[in-house]
């Protein structure tokens, strides 16, 4: 009697445990263009230097790196500038970002904000970073934040300082009497 009611619980068990719900696999999205990342990080930091002087800093939630096509994807990007002296001079922070591995310049992705020392503020959706000219550039709208004016517009290029700059299709200009 014993081992009919022992059969019966693992008969039933078993066909318990067996049902239609079936277990999905996890899609992987970091392909690319049917590529996988070579390399992959979290809480990373890469050094951009000149004859032996930091020009830059870029630190990232995550990166993930892809040899084919050259190409860095960063999730949680923050970059630091430096001037020839190794002050730190502008922060550059955005959602996410793309570096080309051959140029070493970036696009920031997605609530794009730049603070220079001064403390003027650059907004925008997207921005490059050329490392070779050492300047940031976006085709899209901007809005800079000084002590003494709110600008707006269309195209934008920089420093990566923020000292001296460029809106080419500027569509606002308020003036803020010394408050921001």
């Amino acid at each position: 009697m014993k081992q009919l009611i022992l059969s019966f619980i693992v008969t039933f068990l078993f066909f318990v445990s067996c049902n239609k719900n079936k277990v999905k696999p996890t899609i992987d999205n970091l392909i690319i263009d049917g590529e996988y990342p070579s390399q992959e990080s979290w809480d990373s930091k890469i050094l951009f230097s000149e004859e032996g002087k930091i020009k830059a800093v870029l630190y990232a939630d995550h990166l993930t790196k892809y040899d084919k096509k050259q190409e860095s994807y960063l999730e949680g990007v923050k970059i630091l500038f430096y001037n020839e002296e190794g002050v730190n001079t502008s922060v550059l922070t955005s959602d996410s970002g793309i570096v080309n591995d051959l140029t070493k310049n970036m696009y920031a992705i997605n609530n794009v904000v730049a603070i220079s020392d001064s403390g003027d503020t650059l907004t925008s959706d997207e921005l490059l970073w050329v490392n070779k000219e050492k300047k940031i550039k976006t085709e899209k709208f901007v809005t800079i934040k000084s002590e003494e004016e709110i600008i707006q517009g269309y195209g934008f290029e920089s420093d990566q300082n923020l000292n001296n700059y460029v809106i080419y299709k500027i569509t606002y200009i308020t003036t803020n009497n010394g408050k921001n």
